[in-house]
């Protein structure tokens, strides 16, 4: 079994509108729950994760220029991330699609983390 990180990618308006009343959060915060048990159960999950601010900054180039990010040239903002552990990145990609965040045209980046 190999480790694969889930990163959820999702844009701050859909984020905010998932989120949009007490209510419209807790019923979101039921579906990632119910997935993450469903996970731990079939022994996928290796880490749970935590959820990113929105807010951070981004460095980059070989002047070491920071700028207000996370998101300077996309939409999509990374909100969290989850390790899981599957056979190969088929498997890995089919854990990610039950992920609740797809619901409202979010997407799941899988990548494989790469033993040192």
């Amino acid at each position: 079994m190999s480790e694969f990180v889930l990163l959820y990618r999702d844009s701050v308006e859909a984020r905010q509108q998932r989120m949009g009343s007490p209510n419209q959060a807790q019923q979101e915060m039921m579906k990632w729950q119910a997935w993450f048990k469903d996970m731990t159960e079939k022994g996928q999950l290796k880490n749970l994760g935590q959820p990113l601010d929105l807010v951070g900054k981004v460095i980059g180039g070989k002047r070491r220029t920071i700028t207000d990010g996370p998101f300077s040239e996309t939409k999509d903002v990374i909100g969290g991330y989850s390790v899981i552990v599957a056979k190969d990145l088929n498997e890995a990609a089919q854990i990610g699609s039950g992920c609740p965040i797809l619901d409202s045209g979010g997407k799941v980046e899988v990548r494989p983390v790469r033993q040192m």
